[in-house]
């Protein structure tokens, strides 16, 4: 089992900088897969981003990419989302989320709780 616990999500409004942060606790944190998504009122769960074990490969979904920026520290058993020039299309509960096989569709075996992240115009 993997727990994980997102933070530092908030409301900023447009052209401003978040930071999220996943904490991680259980099994072997730096052996899984990690990914962001969101989900917006009345929308599906769409990826975000994604990091393999070793943090060596990196995926964005195209509205992000240039703006977000997706990192973990393994010792510290965090990863993070930066994510700057946001805006309010970007309105949405975000999630962190863990998984043996690097994969960009939502077939995490591990998922948080969920931050709420609100940009205003």
């Amino acid at each position: 089992q993997v727990q994980l616990v997102e933070s530092g999500g908030g409301l900023v409004q447009a052209g401003g900088s978040l930071r999220l942060s996943c904490a991680a606790s259980g099994r072997t944190f730096s052996s899984y897969a990690m990914g962001w998504f969101r989900q917006a009122p009345g929308k599906e769960r769409e990826f975000v981003a994604a990091i393999s074990w070793s943090g060596g490969r990196t995926h964005y979904r195209d509205s992000v990419k240039g703006r977000f920026t997706i990192s973990r520290d393994n010792a510290k058993n965090t990863v993070y989302l930066q994510m700057n020039s946001l805006k309010p299309e970007d309105t949405a509960v975000y999630y962190c989320a863990a998984n043996e096989i690097f994969r960009l569709d939502p077939l995490y075996a591990y998922w948080g709780q969920g931050t709420q992240v609100t940009v205003s115009s």
